[in-house]
């Protein structure tokens, strides 16, 4: 820190001409970082501005920057199940339908025509359905025809591990598995474990003719009705486990808004600039430079004075 000595009358050393040199580079220093931070708006611009502070502050930006990529991936997850969620609700009514037509020709009151007109009027249901699996695509991937399985990364835990959640909806023979993979088919072509029902063919409704009433037969219709509403409720019970993954997806997106505007507001605490506080801090430098360039000219005037000795 400097000292206010004079020197006395040794001008070879001007001791009050350096102090006040030293203190003009200290305020001019002082007022290029006030100006720099109010420049920049941040308060930390390099790792010499606050050691600690900076690596805080890049290691909160590192954490918010994969919150940002855990959000995407959580919108793109909700895109997938919400997608597929329509689908199935498209499908449990095409069932419904089907399902209603098969019942209305279990009445012994209709005839072999009405029957098959019932038959085929429900195999062109059937193949809606097929299409509605056709056209349940997502990110050029088909969703529900039982080749679909994708994981997302949809947040990380303290210790930095992966938070995954699969979608799987592969082919099974039997009801589907309501775990985690969520394991479910709803193909109607070439198929004849149709949504989860060993046996249950749909193309079957086109086979029904005067000479063979096949699924709609009265040996067959109580079987048929029977398949199609287990069909009917492992549908709903996929598209209800759809439904839980949304609330789960919907409920982690507004748990990462909220860590990330956290976390933008931590970073802004550490590394941004307080306005005020700077304007004021450079306000007194300047103050202070000014002084210091008015006491070294002053200190640079006393050879002046002591030449006048040696006249």
């Amino acid at each position: 820190m400097p000292s206010a000595i004079s020197g006395g009358a040794r001008i070879r050393t001007n001791t009050p001409a350096e102090n006040s040199y030293n203190a003009l580079e200290a305020s001019s220093r002082n007022i290029s970082l006030r100006q720099l931070r109010l420049s920049t708006g941040k308060r930390i611009n390099s790792a010499a501005d606050d050691v600690a502070g900076y690596i805080t502050s890049r290691a909160l930006g590192a954490r918010n920057g994969a919150l940002r990529s855990a959000l995407n991936a959580v919108g793109d997850s909700l895109n997938v199940t919400n997608i597929a969620q329509d689908s199935y609700d498209n499908i449990n009514t095409l069932i419904t339908r089907i399902k209603d037509a098969a019942a209305t020709a279990s009445s012994g009151a209709l005839g072999t025509d009405e029957k098959i007109a019932l038959a085929k009027a429900g195999f062109r249901l059937a193949q809606q359905i097929q299409t509605v699996v056709d056209s349940t695509v997502f990110g050029g991937r088909q969703l529900i025809d039982g080749s679909f399985s994708g994981d997302f990364v949809i947040g990380f835990n303290a210790a930095n591990s992966l938070l995954t959640i699969s979608v799987d909806l592969t082919t099974v023979s039997s009801a589907p598995n309501f775990n985690v993979d969520g394991q479910f088919n709803v193909s109607v072509s070439n198929n004849s474990n149709f949504a989860g029902v060993t046996g249950l063919n749909l193309n079957s409704l086109d086979a029904v003719s005067t000479t063979d009433l096949g699924v709609f037969a009265n040996a067959n219709i109580a079987t048929t009705l029977t398949s199609l509403s287990s069909a009917l409720n492992n549908v709903n019970k996929v598209a209800s486990y759809l439904g839980g993954l949304t609330n789960r997806l919907t409920s982690q997106e507004e748990a990462l808004k909220s860590q990330i505007t956290n976390y933008n507001a931590a970073i802004s605490r550490i590394e941004d600039t307080d306005v005020a506080l700077e304007q004021l801090e450079l306000i007194k430098a300047q103050f202070l430079q000014q002084t210091s360039i008015t006491s070294l000219a002053q200190a640079n005037q006393n050879p002046q004075q002591f030449l006048q000795l040696l006249r």
